[in-house]
Formats: C-alpha cells, structure tokens, sequence
C-alpha cells in the first residue's frame, strides 16, 4: 500500500505531496513540529505533545490550522490509512503560504499543516538499547530559543551530520561554560557518583522533551533520586550511566562519548528499568 500524507486539507499520495514555493516553513523556517511515538496501536503522550505544539505556535504567533479535537482526527486518520502499529506520526504547522517578505503576511492567513506517518521496526530499537550507542561533544551554535519546537534545524543536522561522521549516532551540544545542554534531537540524562538520575532544567536553554517529562513520572514510581541542574562534560565522561531520551526511541543507553567509555561501556541498569515500565506510565490514545 502506498504511504498517504495529509496535506492542507487532503490525503494525498506521499510521492505527490507538495507544498506551495512561497510557504514560509520553506523559505523561513516559520513553522513548529510534532514528532510523536505510536507503539502497539496506541498514541503515546498525545495530549502533551499537543499541550507543547500549542506552546510553540503562541510563542511564534501562529494560529492553530484547526481545532485541537480536528487535529486528532487527522492524526488518527493519517495513521489508520498508512497501516501504522509501531512507528510514529510527524505533524508540522507553518504561518502559511504567502509573498515573500520577513515581515508577517496579512491577518488570516491560513496557516499550513502537514501530517506523515511511517512505519518503524522495533528490533532496530532494541538493538540499540541492547548495545547502547555512541555520541559526540559540539559547541552549542543555534539561536537562543530552542525550547521552541521549530523547524529551523540546520545547526541540528551538521550536528548529526557530524557525529555520522565520527562514527556516532548522537551529538550532545555544550554551552559556553562547558555545561551539557542537550542532544540534536534528544535530552541528556546521567546517573551520577551517588545513584541520582540528573539532567538539565528545561529553562529557554534546551527544549522541555515529553519523554523527558514521562520519564520525572517514570522516576518518582521507581523511587528514584532527580535533579535537575546542569552538569559538566567532565561529569557526564565519569558518570554510572548516560543515555538520552526522544519520543521515538525513550532511552538509548550512551556508552561512549568522544571516543571514552562510560563507566564500563555497557547499557546501566537505570535505563533498562525505565524502559521496562514507560508504557506503562505514558499516556496512551488508542487509534
């Protein structure tokens, strides 16, 4: 079956989708996105991916493209015609279509929305979390508000681009003071000397992940210790455990960073017991 996209008020064909040359996601980056996990048949966390969608688009004042409930049925349907169990949904909403000019377009103009979702193999996931991956360091180079969930995401992809290139799967970004902010697309999490599970607050610095928020739930059911502050490249390199979280992959184990192993260069125990129990906790929509 071919894969269906919707696009501006129809589904499409995935290979015939298009947007206008003038819409401003294209030539601005003037949009947000959403990327959401479906695991089992089931939407994970949909209503705070919502909640943040919202956030992003009052902060760059863009208008919803339709009602909130409307939105879910597109999502639903979107899902049910590519077939997806396992996998994920991407949404994006940009300020529309529009002459070119930096200034905003008129008042009422329709905003643009765009809505995918593919299909994933579990079993590349898993072997991820078995193994655990690798990251690299890079120095923080995008403009001060990403806690915006914004489609401007070019320092992110040299970033990754990068890490490929180093034989990496991750590149965790530092701040000027040598403070770990957090991955190009995900948070950054370690489990310190004493046991307690710490990241960065999600302040204008770094972008408030819903996994990142599931998983402070995920912690006060295991009886775990969090704290969230900033910590140091230093800190992280000697730390019991390093992973990082995003809603399509929960918590890949880090187990080398900058070509040094951490700890003892296998997946910690602390991920693979949030792992085990985040289905239970997240939020789950059936579709």
């Amino acid at each position: 079956m071919p894969r269906i996209a919707y696009v501006n008020g129809r589904y499409v064909r995935h290979s015939n989708a298009m947007v206008h040359i003038e819409d401003r996601g294209y030539q601005f980056a003037d949009g947000v996105y959403e990327v959401c996990e479906i695991r089992h048949g089931y939407i994970v966390d949909l209503t705070r991916h919502l909640n943040r969608l919202d956030r992003s688009l009052s902060e760059l004042r863009i208008a919803w493209p339709m009602s909130r409930n409307a939105l879910t049925t597109v999502i639903r349907e979107t899902l049910r015609r590519n077939h997806v169990r396992n996998g994920l949904f991407y949404l994006q909403v940009t300020r529309g279509v529009a002459r070119r000019d930096h200034v905003f377009p008129v008042e009422g103009t329709p905003p643009s929305l765009v809505v995918t979702a593919k299909s994933t193999d579990p079993k590349v996931i898993a072997g991820k979390n078995a193994n655990g991956i690798k990251a690299i360091t890079v120095p923080d180079n995008r403009w001060d508000r990403v806690d915006i969930k914004s489609v401007g995401l070019l320092p992110n992809a040299m970033a990754r681009q990068q890490a490929k290139e180093a034989g990496a799967q991750e590149a965790i970004y530092i701040d000027a003071e040598g403070m770990v902010k957090e991955g190009a697309a995900t948070n950054v999490w370690i489990v310190d000397g004493d046991g307690t599970l710490v990241t960065r607050p999600a302040d204008h610095g770094i972008l408030k992940g819903i996994t990142r928020t599931t998983l402070i739930d995920i912690g006060a059911r295991l009886g775990l210790k969090i704290e969230e502050r900033k910590f140091s490249v230093t800190e992280m390199l000697n730390a019991r455990e390093v992973f990082i979280t995003a809603a399509t992959s929960i918590c890949f184990p880090v187990v080398s960073i900058d070509g040094q192993t951490i700890a003892n260069g296998h997946p910690g125990s602390v991920s693979h017991k949030i792992r085990e129990v985040f289905f239970d906790v997240a939020e789950k929509i059936a579709i």
